[in-house]
Formats: structure tokens, C-alpha cells, sequence
């Protein structure tokens, strides 16, 4: 046990600044920070784009003051867990390799953006039955221990309570509420395990099915987004 909280410890104090606290968020009255993760490998007839894209223009239509940062996953790749970002993590400061406090820099660039969003949305394509590689990727960066979540004597608990998120998905089938369905489960625990229990996802479902299937899906969740905002 005291091996465990001590590399605990080493994890914490990897991180240079102190845990942020949330307030619950009101975007009906206050400012907010809207952070948008696209996952989707294509940059041209992206279903997933096209539903961030109407997310944006809506968002920005009712809450114009809000500040609204898009990260692209398929522009700007995160690289996937390594043993540099798991030395920058575990290793003490100043012993650290180049490539070690090169991964960490960027694993606290992307926990700051998560740390100062009131409002997160992820863009999720299914492949293969799951989320993008990216997008996982991106997700083993921001999910932390003694940052994003913390291990107390009751078990893990997240640190980013008060925050609202929104995942957008686009399927080539049906898959809603059925076993075949990984992404869902996925990100609502993990998005739970840091503490965001506020998630609305919208599914784009039926994409590859012909017939009237992806206008009737695609209609479905835009008109869903707008009820949604």
C-alpha cells in the first residue's frame, strides 16, 4: 500500500498547477468556456462535422459571449500512451528526459483545455464498433489521477464536477441501446469516473443503410440538437 501512494504522489506532483475547483455551471447567466473535440478522420463529408458544426452556430446563436475552442484529434494527433508519458507522469522533476517533459507539457496542455471548459463536446464517429483511436488517445492524456480524478479512501473520485458535456456520434447501423454499442457505455463511464454526470449524446444512426435511412438520421439528430442546447 504505501508503494501505491507513494507513486501516487509521484503522479501528483507531476502536475505543476494546483486542482481546479468547478462551479456548477449556468450557462443560462455566466460566461462559459466550450471545449470541442473532433475526433473524424475525414475532414470532407464528416457526418460527425457536420454535427459539431451545427453544435457551434447553434451555441454561439444563444450564448454569443460564450468562448468556444475546437481541438482537432485528426489534424493535430495525440500520440497514444507511451512509457515517455507515463515517466513524465511518474517520474520527479528534474529527472525527467527531453522526450518525458516533452510528453507531459503536452498531457498538461490538454488537461488545462479540459480543466477550463464548462462545457465539453466530443465528436465520436463509431469505427469498428467503438471511438477513434484519437479520441481515446486524447482521453489517456486528460484522465489523471490527482487532476482529473483522485483516489480516496471511498475509491476514485472525479474532480470535474459541475461541468456539462455533449457526445455526438455517427453510426453506419442502428446500434442505440444494444449490445453492439461500445462507444456509449465507454464514455459515459469514463467521463463519470472524472466527475461529468451531465452528458447528452446524440446519435447520427443508420448512415450506411441506403433508402431514406441516413437523411431520416441525420434529420433525427440535428433536430435533437436543437432541442438539446
Amino acid at each position: 500500500m504505501a508503494q501505491v501512494f507513494a507513486l501516487f504522489n509521484r503522479i501528483v506532483r507531476s502536475y505543476s498547477l494546483p486542482i481546479d475547483v468547478q462551479q456548477p455551471f449556468d450557462g443560462a447567466h455566466n460566461m462559459a468556456n466550450v471545449l470541442v473535440i473532433e475526433s473524424s478522420a475525414r475532414q470532407q463529408g464528416s457526418v460527425s462535422r457536420q454535427l459539431t458544426a451545427q453544435f457551434i452556430a447553434n451555441w454561439s446563436a444563444a450564448n454569443p459571449a460564450d468562448q468556444i475552442k475546437v481541438r482537432d484529434l485528426a489534424v493535430d494527433q495525440v500520440p497514444h500512451l507511451d512509457a515517455n508519458l507515463l515517466g513524465g507522469w511518474m517520474t520527479p522533476a528534474g529527472q525527467q528526459s527531453e522526450a518525458e517533459q516533452a510528453a507531459l507539457a503536452l498531457s498538461n496542455l490538454l488537461t488545462d483545455e479540459l480543466l477550463a471548459a464548462d462545457v465539453l463536446v466530443l465528436a465520436a464517429p463509431m469505427y469498428n464498433f467503438a471511438i477513434p483511436s484519437t479520441l481515446k488517445a486524447w482521453l489517456d492524456h486528460v484522465l489523471r489521477a490527482g487532476v482529473t480524478f483522485k483516489y480516496s479512501e471511498t475509491g476514485p473520485q472525479g474532480l470535474l464536477s459541475g461541468k456539462r458535456a455533449f457526445v455526438l456520434t455517427a453510426r453506419g447501423g442502428i446500434y442505440a441501446g444494444g449490445t453492439q454499442d461500445h462507444q456509449e457505455p465507454y464514455l459515459r463511464q469514463a467521463l463519470a469516473f472524472v466527475g461529468i454526470h451531465d452528458v447528452s449524446f446524440i446519435h447520427a444512426e443508420g448512415l450506411n443503410l441506403g433508402g431514406d435511412f441516413m437523411e431520416k438520421g441525420l434529420n433525427q439528430a440535428k433536430a435533437q440538437l436543437a432541442q438539446a442546447i
